[in-house]
């Protein structure tokens, strides 16, 4: 994650993808192609710029170049005077049509650079089929993220506030257990809880999302294959689709325990 923007010969020695210029040649001809650069100029056109980028790894070297790939990006503002959480626009890809175009949002929390993405209860995410007009998709969603930013920032304050007890922070690493792990695989749901750095000794439910979040996604977690007997250590996360699947899962149970925690809260931002 870059402290600046990333520049476009930044952007192609990370993600070459990004500049790819035709599909692959297995989609059909009624597949709309748009190059993924394309719209992320259209996305700095609208005050967001990109801070960091990844594409999948491909088995097929025929799907080189044409595989997933992700686009964070950080509105002009906070990349002017960063806060403790950034809320970030997601940019999602493939020209495979292994990933569909689509924008979400997401947060960045500096003290662990640990970048979140939101649950589509909370923002859902918005797919893109074309770009020129005067109200395309990009131009929408763009428009929508900037106005619920400090919506979102507010939301984060007040999951920040609400305090859990250790059973109600088991229970929060009990249900993002499936997110991640078989169910012949077994762990012990306290591994998930343990925070690693020293600002994370805390009782909240912002922080406990972004613990369980990094457990989850960072892996070393020792567990116990039940099928074979064997013992296991749960690798990182590489897949854009799999880390994405894991974030949306570990907020939207942070959004459940906090309307129960405290009824008035609202979901949606």
């Amino acid at each position: 994650m870059s402290a600046n923007p990333l520049n476009n010969n930044q952007l192609q020695e990370l993600a070459p993808t990004l500049f790819t210029s035709e599909p692959h040649f297995e989609v059909s001809e009624k597949y709309h192609f748009i190059p993924t650069i394309d719209v992320i100029e259209e996305i700095k056109a609208n005050n967001w710029y990109p801070v960091s980028v990844s594409q999948a790894d491909v088995r097929d070297e025929n799907k080189e170049g044409y595989q997933q790939h992700c686009v964070r990006f950080r509105h002009f503002e906070d990349l002017l005077n960063p806060g403790e959480n950034a809320v970030e626009l997601l940019l999602f890809n493939s020209h495979d049509r292994s990933k569909s175009f689509s924008i979400s949002a997401g947060v960045y929390r500096f003290v662990c650079a640990n970048g979140l993405v939101v649950s589509d209860s909370v923002f859902e995410s918005y797919k893109i089929k074309h770009l020129g007009d005067r109200d395309n998709d990009v131009a929408k969603a763009v428009s929508r993220i900037t106005a619920i930013k400090e919506k979102l920032l507010d939301k984060i304050n007040t999951l920040s506030n609400i305090q859990l007890s250790q059973i109600e922070k088991q229970s929060f690493a009990k249900l993002s257990v499936p997110l991640r792990f078989e169910e012949h695989l077994q762990i012990d749901i306290n591994d998930l809880l343990v925070p690693h750095r020293d600002e994370d000794y805390k009782d909240d439910l912002y922080t406990t999302l972004n613990i369980i979040q990094e457990n989850l996604i960072r892996g070393n977690i020792s567990g116990f294959n039940k099928d074979t007997g064997r013992k296991f250590t749960s690798k990182e996360i590489k897949s854009i689709s799999t880390d994405t699947y894991v974030n949306k899962g570990v907020w939207d149970i942070a959004e459940k325990i906090a309307s129960i925690k405290e009824p008035q809260y609202q979901i949606a931002a």
